[in-house]
């Protein structure tokens, strides 16, 4: 009897949960769109799915990862946030969490995320900006190729590498960070790193979109970038240093904004954001580490690379660490 009370519970739930789904999309039908900031690439094919599938219009903003607080924020302030939803790591969201611009939603799509995803009831983690050394595979020789991070101190990568701006680029400070507490055995060896990182004279861009280019043009040779471009950028002759140490990233979260000019189709774009279909496009077609279990971007070897997903530093942590890496860099 008990079993049975339980099977017409789940029953009675599963009706009434697809109840609150069809009354929440004939909303966003009539508010008709759903207007995204992100800094994320590549996702048009998510976007055109949730329009199919919805018959309510995306419409995507792309904000690099070191103007993105500024932007949503200032515009929030203003009163003139455009965007329902926003995503972007983890660091980013608490941030505008803090200002008051997320709004309180937990989707039922992330029910079966794991429970360290669901961070609180305004962040909903669903993959990690995983990062790596991405070469040209043409014009880097098999014995050639990194086997740990530290070979990019090797003399070989002079002015070779390409990385987004340590000084400001949120996640790639998070990413040296990550370094230093995940993978050097000692800050003296960290500090070593960073000092041969240095004196190879990398070439600084503004965030990791644009770190492909001079790779696959083979005006650099290597950089600290995402794998996910060997998927996106294909044919490019791109590949990833499968290296001894651990891949190591920023989570990536979505959240609904506190003033969303459209309300409920942010509640159901994010519904479809973290759905299972959108989690095999994100991961199939955009090359993303997603946290949907047993999914993976179609790149070679990555399903067995032990990836973590590194601290959120906080916005004085940031602060503080893009000064030093400014002068140990010596950006201008």
């Amino acid at each position: 009897m008990k079993k049975l009370f339980a099977a017409l519970f789940v029953v009675l739930m599963a009706v009434q949960a697809h109840a609150q789904d069809k009354s929440l999309l004939d909303r966003a039908r009539t508010e008709g769109k759903a207007s995204f900031y992100a800094n994320i690439t590549a996702i048009e094919p998510i976007l055109k799915a949730f329009s199919a599938d919805t018959g309510v219009k995306a419409e995507y903003t792309r904000i690099s990862t070191s103007k993105f607080v500024a932007t949503a924020i200032t515009e929030f302030e203003a009163g003139k946030l455009m965007a329902d939803v926003v995503q972007a790591p983890l660091p980013v969201l608490d941030l505008l969490k803090a200002r008051g611009v997320l709004a309180s939603y937990r989707s039922p799509a992330a029910a079966g995320y794991p429970d360290w995803t669901k961070k609180d009831d305004r962040i909903q983690l669903f993959g990690i900006e995983y990062v790596a050394l991405i070469y040209n595979k043409e014009r880097v020789k098999a014995a050639d190729v990194p086997k740990r991070y530290e070979d990019l101190t090797l003399p070989k990568w002079k002015d070779k590498i390409v990385m987004a701006n340590p000084a400001n680029h949120a996640t790639t400070i998070s990413w040296l960070i990550g370094l230093k507490e995940n993978v050097f055995k000692s800050e003296a060896d960290w500090r070593k790193f960073l000092a041969g990182l240095a004196a190879n004279k990398p070439m600084f861009v503004a965030s990791f979109g644009p770190t492909p280019a001079p790779i696959e043009s083979g005006e650099k040779l290597i950089g600290i970038s995402m794998p996910k471009y060997i998927v996106t950028k294909a044919p490019a002759p791109l590949d990833w240093a499968r290296v001894s140490q651990p891949m190591m990233g920023t989570p990536r979260a979505i959240a609904v904004t506190s003033k969303a000019p459209h309300p409920a189709a942010a509640r159901a774009f994010v519904d479809y954001w973290l759905s299972k279909k959108s989690m095999d496009i994100l991961a199939k077609d955009v090359g993303e580490y997603v946290l949907a279990p047993g999914v993976y971007p179609p790149i070679d070897g990555i399903s067995k690379a032990k990836v973590i997903a590194i601290r959120e530093l906080s916005d004085d942590e940031i602060q503080k660490w893009g000064a030093e890496f400014k002068k140990i860099f010596d950006v201008k």
